[in-house]
């Protein structure tokens, strides 16, 4: 497509809006599949690949070991809240499971240059990172509810998350791309001793 700008950058930022529609439009494309209220409802999907729920489920439970650690007494009431024993409780629903923070996150390391490999190993630090941040927000917004303390209604639990979260996605982005640079200058010197190592390349000292 010639008439494509052929700068590396806006390649990038296509394929960056690519990945991401696929990530995130196809997780609320499947949400739509698996919701019996939709209007395309497949029950196979949702009784054996249903992976939002395997999502929050994990979320749920990784929470509620969180909440212990601070101190409270709290189980999973499936499918979707974290109660304390003796009254407040927190429920899970789709906008709070963080596929928006996660696919954005998997659609920069997917757009960049370099080896599939560490494009996996990447997608996979952030997305665990992400999903720990996503988790220690849910116990504490138990721990807030429990303890009666005083939260400003203006800035809510999902700000806070998304505050954290973009920041974290940041800080690895930084990360990735000075990793990426050395990788870059590695190999751009490795070329460069091959090529200077060849027989017609090789200086001899004059007489």
């Amino acid at each position: 497509m010639s008439w494509l700008p052929q700068n590396k950058g806006f390649i990038y930022i296509i394929k960056f809006l690519c990945w991401f529609a696929v990530l995130y439009g196809g997780t609320i494309f499947f949400i739509g599949l698996t919701s019996p209220a939709g209007g395309f409802y497949s029950s196979f999907l949702d009784n054996n690949l249903n992976y939002i729920n395997w999502w929050r489920t994990a979320i749920l439970e990784v929470s509620n070991i969180f909440a212990h650690l601070f101190g409270m007494n709290t189980f999973v009431q499936h499918p979707m809240k974290l109660k304390a024993v003796d009254g407040a409780g927190v429920r899970m629903v789709y906008s709070c499971i963080g596929y928006g923070v996660t696919s954005f996150w998997c659609a920069f390391v997917l757009a960049n240059e370099g080896k599939w490999q560490k494009k996996l190993f990447w997608a996979i630090a952030g997305g665990v990172g992400l999903f720990l941040v996503n988790c220690l927000r849910v116990s504490l917004l138990l721990l807030a509810v429990q303890s009666r303390w005083q939260v400003n209604r203006f800035f809510d639990h999902h700000t806070l998350f998304n505050i954290a979260a973009y920041a974290l996605i940041f800080f690895l982005m930084y990360i990735y791309t000075r990793n990426s640079a050395s990788d870059l200058a590695a190999a751009d010197h490795l070329a460069l001793q091959k090529k200077l190592s060849e027989p017609g390349n090789v200086s001899h000292p004059e007489r």
